[in-house]
């Protein structure tokens, strides 16, 4: 009972998730991703991953065509 609560919890999170990054997208003409980052989802922008890389928030040697491959959710 416990997994399907934690699965339609995370269907609900990812589904605001992507549609704030449409909308993010079409405001600001730019591409946004939905990436999973300590177990919550966050939308952010190209630009954003690469200050996060630069800053080492993720493991050693990552890449920012890393994250992208890896991103859940990519706006067109």
């Amino acid at each position: 009972m416990f997994k399907i609560f934690k699965q339609w919890m995370f269907a609900r999170r990812y589904k605001r998730a992507v549609k704030k990054a449409v909308e993010l997208s079409k405001t600001f003409e730019m591409r946004f991703y939905v990436i999973c980052l300590n177990g919550k989802l966050w939308v952010v922008s190209k630009q954003a991953i690469e200050l996060l890389v630069a800053r080492r928030r993720f493991r050693k040697g990552a890449t920012v065509r890393d994250i992208e491959k890896k991103a859940l959710f990519v706006t067109k």
